[in-house]
């Protein structure tokens, strides 16, 4: 039987994770700027990660830019288990989702769900600012 203590504790919020399966040790509420994110120095171009774990509603949470070198891309077209958006931030290239091919500018925006084959090719002379949230469901 459920105790006044623990119908409390429900009512304000403070709910046990461990009842629902997920780990105890959930990425903190936070901010992250650029120079204290996870940096890391690649032949395409830097990779920075500002969050990478588990919350309360998702099993898998991974937030991050790129900065991509003119002419290259991160990987071949691929597909992967969790959700994507990608944001362009600065310059242009392309993005291919499912086989076609769009231009992407400062501003665009691309979603991806689980599954389809999807890349990034940057174009042109200047290096492409991208930022990428992905994330997989409990």
């Amino acid at each position: 039987m459920t105790n006044r203590r623990e119908i409390l504790k429900a009512a304000a919020g403070l709910r046990t994770l461990a009842a629902f399966g997920a780990p105890a040790d959930l990425l903190p509420d936070r901010t992250v700027d650029a120079d204290h994110a996870q940096l890391t120095h690649e032949a395409f171009g830097e990779i920075r990660i500002y969050f990478s774990g588990s919350t309360e509603r998702v099993q898998a949470l991974t937030v991050g830019s790129l900065l991509l070198k003119p002419g290259m891309s991160p990987q071949p077209p691929h597909q992967h288990p969790e959700e994507e958006v990608l944001l362009i931030a600065e310059a242009t290239g392309e993005i291919s989702r499912d086989g076609k091919t769009t231009a992407a500018a400062v501003g665009s925006v691309m979603y991806c769900a689980a599954g389809p084959i999807h890349g990034i090719v940057k174009k042109g002379r200047a290096p492409l600012l991208f930022y990428f949230f992905k994330w997989r469901k409990w």
